[in-house]
């Protein structure tokens, strides 16, 4: 996985740099000469982008995992957008040599021709797309169209670029690598073509707002593992409406003939509408993803947030006579902490140490509770929960000597 790690970069990189390798301009003025490159390496980029955000589990581990993917799709569809930016100011630039209304009608929409509108619109919407992504957190359906929004900018600069350079064949290389990116995403990732049936088989209440559903496969079954998540889209049920969308579900646990459990705490409005859910309806399951839990004869130390527990039943409802782990389990209230009367049955066999901790609505004392595990350096430590916690309990750990490497952490803002 760690040579795999690289993969991902080097998309990133490889693709810019064969874009202006071909578009590279001789005897040209300086700015139009940024001009040119800053484009093709933007588009290089945003290639990049397209191909980082296809989401099917073969595809994510060769690219060394979907936690590396997402930080590259998000920093390569950035660098393009600011790139892109910068082609049409060095043009205008470029005018300024002529004269200043040279330059403004390099910019000015009024003065534009069909090819120039497109590109000006592309930019417009990538700038839409990425206040989605970088603004505040929006809700789902409004992140989700904003999103959109970037693939509608994507189609606008594909043919911004046809019509400025009609069949040059590496403009149309790129524009036949971005349209199977795009369809391969609608079509596998967000229509769910190639995802695998499932059905529910039964509910359990496992905190306040929050259940934990058993599914079992209407055909294949998913090859999981503990520590993985699945993205599942529920179909209607005699008196339950479903969202028909794919959310991210981590495992709670894995069974015989291919039984999974997964929780579902009601955080926005699909999953609040999912407590509701009803025993026999479909699902549609993608995955899995995500690093499956490593197999250890080191100490552990576990740090989960809320329904951030998840990843961490799933390992301790498959081991038996795993290493000694401490759990520091943070919650608001008893009420609302996922599996808590199960948590603290085990404690205390095989090793196992549990340490719930209800916060109500302040802040965790981290220093107070990693100084009280014994050897602390030694451990492996596992991170899950909301990023805010994840970020705190990190920085506290390599503050008490923990080794980088020795930190894993799942954070609860994938969409």
């Amino acid at each position: 996985m760690t040579g795999r790690r690289w993969l991902s970069p080097a998309i990133c990189i490889a693709l810019p740099v064969v874009c202006m390798a071909w578009a590279w301009p001789h005897g040209l003025p300086p700015w139009r000469s940024v001009a040119i490159l800053s484009g093709w390496a933007g588009t290089g980029l945003l290639l990049a982008s397209l191909i980082l955000m296809v989401r099917t589990p073969g595809v994510t581990a060769r690219l060394g995992g979907i936690a590396t993917l997402y930080r590259w799709h998000h920093l390569s569809g950035s660098l393009a957008y600011l790139l892109l930016l910068i082609h049409p100011l060095a043009l205008a630039i470029n005018g300024l040599d002529e004269s200043p209304l040279v330059a403004w009608q390099t910019l000015s929409p009024a003065d534009q021709t069909w090819p120039e509108w497109l590109g000006w619109l592309a930019l417009l919407l990538l700038m839409a797309g990425l206040a989605g992504s970088f603004g505040p957190r929006l809700a789902y359906r409004p992140w989700r169209a904003l999103h959109w929004a970037l693939a509608g900018g994507v189609v606008l600069g594909l043919a911004h670029l046809y019509a400025l350079l009609g069949n040059a064949v590496p403009v149309l290389l790129v524009i036949a690598a971005c349209t199977v990116s795009l369809g391969w995403r609608l079509l596998i990732s967000d229509l769910g073509w190639q995802a695998a049936p499932y059905q529910v088989e039964s509910i359990a209440h496992c905190a306040d707002r929050s259940i934990e559903l058993t599914l079992v496969p209407c055909a294949r079954a998913l090859s999981a593992k503990p520590g993985q998540f699945v993205l599942a889209a529920f179909s209607d049920g005699p008196h339950f409406h479903a969202c028909g969308e794919f959310h991210p579900f981590t495992l709670s646990a894995i069974e015989d003939r291919g039984r999974l459990r997964i929780a579902i705490k009601a955080l926005g409005r699909c999953t609040r509408r999912l407590q509701n859910l009803e025993a026999g309806v479909l699902v549609r399951l993608q995955g899995p993803f995500g690093e499956a839990a490593a197999p250890t004869i080191q100490p552990r130390l576990w740090i989960a947030g809320g329904i951030g527990i998840t990843p961490f039943m799933a390992i301790l409802r498959n081991e038996t006579g795993g290493p000694p782990t401490s759990l520091i389990h943070l919650f608001r209230s008893p009420g609302e902490a996922p599996f808590l009367e199960e948590l603290k049955a085990r404690s205390g066999q095989d090793g196992f140490d549990y340490r719930p901790v209800a916060t109500g609505d302040c802040i965790p004392d981290l220093a107070t509770l990693l100084d009280t595990i014994t050897d602390l350096p030694a451990r492996a430590a596992h991170l899950c929960g909301p990023p805010a916690l994840v970020d705190s309990a990190h920085t506290a750990l390599l503050a008490r000597g923990v080794p980088p490497g020795a930190i894993h952490s799942d954070r609860f803002d994938f969409r």
